[in-house]
């Protein structure tokens, strides 16, 4: 019966908006999964997604955009947007940025735009797949535990503490945004 709802959440983890950060916690909740089964189907899930980016993404985008004018357009754009918002965090720390990038589990830092930057900056697969996946696997961890410390703060302090700090953190999300813009 678990491999069923694990593959569920393999899946969720394949998604581009989901990734962990919403797999884990699904597999837990939703489908009352144990919490090591949510994390090994999610982890697997989403380096699957990642292998498959770092595989054909290449050879996907040469094809269309000879092909498709939509595609070459979206290319173009992928590449400036992608080289404009980490050119100088790769030549900071260099492809070892990649894991670190990865683990830490916030909107836009998954596997999927670590797929993205590994295929814009010419990052070799060897190099691109065991980084991303050493980051896959911290931000796993992270997300569990930050689902665990959710229910246990939900448990013994109600669903409005949960609900709380959530807006808290994203005051303090603003707040970091605002006073130290890009």
């Amino acid at each position: 019966m678990e491999f069923a709802e694990g593959f569920k959440v393999f899946l969720w983890a394949m998604t581009p908006l989901g990734e962990l950060r919403a797999a884990i916690p699904l597999g837990i909740t939703l489908y009352k999964m144990s919490p090591i089964s949510a994390y090994f189907f999610a982890v697997l899930g989403n380096l699957a997604a990642v292998f498959l980016l770092l595989t054909f993404l290449r050879s996907f985008a040469k094809w269309s955009s000879k092909k498709i004018y939509f595609f070459n357009r979206f290319f173009v754009w992928l590449f400036s947007q992608t080289k404009n918002n980490h050119q100088d965090k790769l030549e900071k720390y260099g492809v070892y940025f990649l894991p670190l990038f990865v683990a830490i589990p916030l909107p836009a830092t998954g596997g999927w735009t670590a797929a993205f930057i590994a295929f814009v900056f010419g990052i070799p697969f060897k190099k691109a797949f065991p980084l991303i996946a050493l980051g896959v696997a911290l931000a796993g961890l992270i997300v569990l535990a930050l689902t665990k410390a959710g229910f246990a703060l939900e448990k013994n302090f109600g669903w409005q503490a949960l609900v709380g700090l959530l807006l808290l953190s994203l005051f303090i999300y603003w707040l970091y945004k605002k006073l130290w813009p890009r």
